[in-house]
């Protein structure tokens, strides 16, 4: 029984994606996304502030916002096809650009690594002006990394660093506090929620390793594929270049606690 009702489950929630997906069109941008707290996530007050802003930022030019919540690796996937009208919070990327179009950036946070505190990892060097240099007392550790992820480019694109993929910064700060990696890559505000919210006792064994890699611009990566993706784009830019003019963004943030 128990398992004939995980059938009807999984149908379920099939159609209703199914559904969003046929839905979508001229009046009505679908994005697909993923629980990313503090910047987006179903339990956050107003689903945070990315989505507060975005939507408030669409509704200048008369459009409603729907968003549906999956795996990044599937976020990413649909969208690319053209299932839906596009992808949040996105990292640019030149790589996507063939799938994507990025809009104008809203405000993010930094990037980086956190390791354990017993193990006291330090860059050699400030990394922002010379990775590889930086990396080198690191170079021969176990690195944790989200798949489907755009990170930091010169990370991303160390072949001689091991990485160890996951689905998802949750799994992967458990098992940086399990030991099953060394170092993980990560937003930092995204690990400090994580672990106050749901991990506490992991504050004291885990730490955030300055300075930050960057300091990343969060986007919407509408979909080359979907039909109003120009006209999508164009008015979410209008949309947020006016709301920046009016203070609306600054008042969102402060909101938020950003």
């Amino acid at each position: 029984m128990q398992s004939l009702c995980k059938v009807f489950i999984g149908i379920w929630y099939a159609l209703s994606i199914s559904l969003s997906f046929n839905a979508h069109g001229k009046d009505r941008i679908v994005l697909t996304s993923l629980n990313w707290e503090p910047y987006i996530g179903r339990s956050l007050p107003n689903m945070g502030y990315s989505y507060e802003l975005i939507n408030e930022a669409l509704k200048v030019n008369h459009y409603s916002l729907e968003i549906i919540f999956l795996s990044w690796e599937r976020a990413i996937e649909l969208a690319r096809k053209g299932h839906t009208d596009g992808m949040f919070p996105a990292y640019y990327s030149k790589k996507r650009e063939k799938d994507f179009i990025f809009s104008s950036p809203i405000p993010g946070g930094p990037v980086g690594f956190y390791s354990r505190t017993d193990n006291n990892y330090r860059f050699a060097s400030d990394p922002r002006e010379n990775f590889a240099q930086a990396i080198e007392p690191l170079k021969k550790l176990t690195f944790g990394v989200v798949e489907g992820y755009v990170n930091y480019a010169p990370f991303d694109e160390a072949a001689y660093l091991k990485k160890r993929y996951t689905t998802s910064d949750d799994l992967n700060i458990k098992r940086l506090f399990k030991k099953q990696v060394d170092i993980i890559f990560i937003d930092k505000y995204v690990a400090q929620y994580i672990i106050t919210k749901k991990y506490p006792w992991y504050s004291l064994e885990l730490e955030f390793i300055n300075p930050a890699l960057e300091i990343k611009k969060l986007h919407i990566a509408f979909s080359r594929k979907a039909k109003h993706h120009q006209t999508f784009i164009e008015a979410f830019n209008k949309g947020l270049e006016h709301i920046t003019r009016n203070g609306m963004v600054a008042e969102i943030l402060l909101k938020h606690g950003f």
